[in-house]
Order: C-alpha cells, then sequence, then structure tokens
C-alpha cells in the first residue's frame, strides 16, 4: 500500500539544504544539543513537579540528527501506527480483480507523495519526542519506548535566522522537546490512550476508494480554490479546510475533537514549561520568545502558507497557543500540583470545550473532587 523506501529517498531527494556549517561547527551543535538535553531533564522535572514512572530515561534515548535522520524517524513510526489500517486496506485490495497490479502502483505512487509531504516538513520541524518509534532493531537508537529528536541543521538554521544568542536557543528548544519526554515517562498510560485514540480514528477509515478520491478532490479544489457547485448553483463553501478535517467520518471527528485537546495540553504544556523555566537558565528568553513568536505568525510565500493550511499546520499552531493559554489558566488556579491532576486519568484531561474553557475543567476536576 505505501512503498516506504521509496517515500524515504523522495523526501532526503528533495529536502531543502541545511545552513553551510563546517564540520567543526557541526560536530560542536551535537555535543551542545546533546549536553543541553540532558541538563533540561532536572529543569523540567524541577519546575513540573513530575518524574518519569521509572526514575529514568534510559529507554528514551535523545538522537542528534539531520533531516534525512528525521525522515527515517518519522516513516519507522508511520510503519507502526499505521500498520494495522495498512492491513485493512491490503486485504480489502487483495480481493479486486487485479488488486495486486493496483497495489504495486499505488505503492509507489503513495510512497512518492508520502516523501513530498516529508520533504517539505523535515525543515521546519525543530525537535519532536517520538512516541511511536519501533524497536531498537528497525531504527538505531529507538527502543519502542519513545525517543527524542533534535534536528541540528534545523535548530541552528532557526538561530541564525532569528539572530539570537545560540547557546540559549539551544537549551530553549531542548526544554520544551524535554517536557515532552518527561509527559510521556512520567504518565505511563498516556502513550497507550494516545495510540488507543489514533487506532480508533484509522479504524472508522472509509476505505472505498470512490469515496476516498472523492474527498482528496475536495481537499485539492480548497487549496486551488475550484470550489464544486451547490446543487442550487452556488459554490460548496468548504471552509478552507484541511485534509484531515475533509478525509473523516463523523465517528472520527469526536474522535479529533478528543485528540485535538489533548495535543493542545501537550502542546501548551511545553510552551508553559519552556517559558517558566527560561528565565532562570535562558538570559535572553523574552527576545527569543518574541522573536520566534513572530516566526510563527508571519509564515512564508503564499504556496508555503497554503500547504500550512491544507496540512492542518495552522491548526497546531493554534494548539500551541490555545493549550499554553490553558495550562497558564490553571495552573494560576490551583497551582502546578493542582493542575497535574490532568495527568491522573484518561477522564482528568480536558475537553475540546474546555481547553478554551479552562474554568471548567478546575470545575470538573477540582470542585467535584472536593464536593
Amino acid at each position: 500500500m505505501v512503498d516506504w523506501n521509496l517515500a524515504v529517498a523522495t523526501a532526503i531527494r528533495f529536502a531543502r539544504s541545511g545552513p553551510e556549517v563546517s564540520q567543526d561547527e557541526a560536530r560542536a551543535a551535537v555535543q551542545e544539543l546533546r549536553r543541553h538535553a540532558k541538563a533540561s531533564e532536572e529543569h523540567v522535572r524541577a519546575f513540573t513537579r513530575m518524574a518519569p514512572a521509572g526514575g529514568e530515561f534510559a529507554d528514551t534515548p535523545v538522537l542528534v540528527v539531520d533531516r534525512a535522520g528525521w525522515v527515517r524517524a518519522n516513516v519507522a513510526g508511520f510503519r507502526t501506527v499505521l500498520g494495522p489500517l495498512l492491513d485493512k486496506m491490503r486485504s480489502r485490495r487483495s480481493a479486486t480483480p487485479g488488486g495486486a497490479v493496483l497495489g504495486a502502483v499505488g505503492g509507489k505512487v503513495t510512497g512518492v507523495e508520502l516523501g513530498m509531504l516529508l520533504s517539505f516538513l523535515s525543515s521546519r520541524v525543530l525537535g519532536q519526542y517520538e512516541t511511536f518509534a519501533p524497536a531498537s532493531r528497525d531504527l538505531p537508537g529507538g527502543t519502542g519506548g519513545g525517543q527524542l529528536l533534535l534536528v541540528a541543521p534545523n535548530i541552528v538554521h532557526v538561530e541564525r535566522e532569528l539572530d539570537v544568542d545560540p547557546h540559549d536557543f539551544r537549551l530553549w528548544v531542548c526544554l520544551h522537546e524535554e517536557t515532552h519526554r518527561t509527559q510521556f515517562t512520567a504518565v505511563p498510560w498516556l502513550r497507550d490512550h494516545l495510540e488507543s485514540e489514533i487506532q480508533a480514528f484509522l479504524g472508522e477509515t472509509d476505505v472505498d476508494p470512490a469515496t476516498l478520491l472523492e474527498r482528496l478532490r475536495e481537499a485539492a479544489q480548497s487549496l486551488t480554490g475550484n470550489r464544486p457547485e451547490h446543487p442550487d448553483g452556488g459554490p460548496v463553501e468548504r471552509g478552507g479546510r484541511s485534509i484531515v478535517e475533509l478525509v473523516q467520518t463523523p465517528a472520527q471527528r469526536e474522535i479529533l475533537a478528543r485528540l485535538t485537546a489533548v495535543m493542545s495540553l501537550l502542546e501548551g504544556h511545553a510552551d508553559f514549561v519552556m517559558d517558566g523555566v527560561g528565565p532562570s537558565v535562558v538570559p535572553s528568553v523574552a527576545e527569543i520568545r518574541e522573536k520566534f513568536q513572530k516566526r510563527r505568525a508571519s509564515g512564508a510565500g503564499r504556496l508555503d502558507q497554503a500547504l500550512r493550511k491544507l496540512l492542518g499546520l495552522d491548526a497546531k499552531l493554534r494548539q500551541y497557543r490555545d493549550g499554553e493559554r490553558f495550562v497558564r489558566a490553571v495552573v494560576g488556579e490551583v497551582g502546578m500540583d493542582g493542575f497535574n491532576r490532568v495527568w491522573t486519568s484518561p477522564n482528568t484531561l480536558p475537553t475540546k470545550a474546555e481547553i478554551h474553557k479552562p474554568a471548567d475543567w478546575v470545575a470538573r476536576v477540582h470542585r467535584k473532587a472536593e464536593s
């Protein structure tokens, strides 16, 4: 269904070249990122009052990678998460006359498309906690328990673009990503909960080719502006929805609402922590935050902005903002320990509505518990 090797090769071939650095500069950047990642552990633990369930991070390695390394890590993660869905589609196609030939051709087409998507993203990601890392035999450094990726060329590129202190910026980025690692290592049920939600979403996928093609056509039209006509003769307003929003069933919309709330919580919490820790360990944190926020808001050219919209990247930026406001409001109301009740169980996670109304979450989780 997907030619994964072709996806990797395509992404690496079309990925943008990184910033020009000497071997000594590259080596120094890698070493410093590793030091900052290690130092961030204690900073994040002390600020969040969260500790890994096993006491150590031995099963969650830190990998400082280039863009090709990021691509390989994400393809490995995709293979793990998408396995059940692809098995379902493969079984359905095998019962179709000529399905094997269609599968071989379709797998290469999908591989190229995925590769182009990853090539676009590979120059934009500074760091990532890869929750669904495969076993170590499949990916160097991976153990199946998650892994922290720091994309060195992208970090160097952005620190130069923003003209900020590189040492401070690298630590600032590490604080954000280390928070994600702490979230998953200190909350043992979180990974399984997230995976179950994703699998439920994928399990509801309508694999009928005609329906899928129609929804993808709508997505393409939303990008080009050529919207189909309504039966009454007027254009159908799609609202500029992303592929993720268009290619889904009603049941998937409910699951996606829960996933959006969780991701807003995780991203907002990470932003809140790196800004909270920042003043004590990152002298220029105020300058970095101001310049970085302007960069987030400005985007790039029209094509870049259209792709961001279509791929749902604009929604991810809203998750940072909305989630950070939620965390800040809750901590201000009930303190850090009170906020940490959010990690008690899936039932104490905020809903999508509560992300925008933190007082409702406080009332549900705290007021009811006290009554």
